[in-house]
């Protein structure tokens, strides 16, 4: 699903237009993003976490040339589903 059928779709079930609906959705996803870029996890119960995942440095191999590389420490973007979440997708599995 593409976010312009998230914005068809929220429209259709409010009736609100839009050119609203696609303002707030890309507000929810700047907010997001910026609390990421700030370290902080957002939260939202019932649907799941967007948090950070840090990944420790480590040594990688490059095949193509022979040679070895080190790959800093950094951190990730990831996301967590709540308990019900996975719940009302493992009733979905048939």
């Amino acid at each position: 699903m593409t976010k312009a059928e998230i914005v068809n779709k929220i429209s259709k079930e409010t009736g609100v237009e839009k050119a609203v609906v696609l303002s707030v959705v890309e507000e929810f996803m700047e907010q997001v993003r910026h609390s990421l870029i700030e370290g902080e996890n957002v939260y939202l119960r019932g649907f799941g976490t967007f948090l950070l995942k840090h990944r420790a440095a480590k040594t990688a191999r490059n095949i193509s040339k022979n040679t070895t590389i080190v790959v800093p420490a950094h951190n990730i973007p990831a996301f967590k589903p709540a308990k019900i979440f996975l719940a009302g997708i493992a009733g979905k599995e048939e």
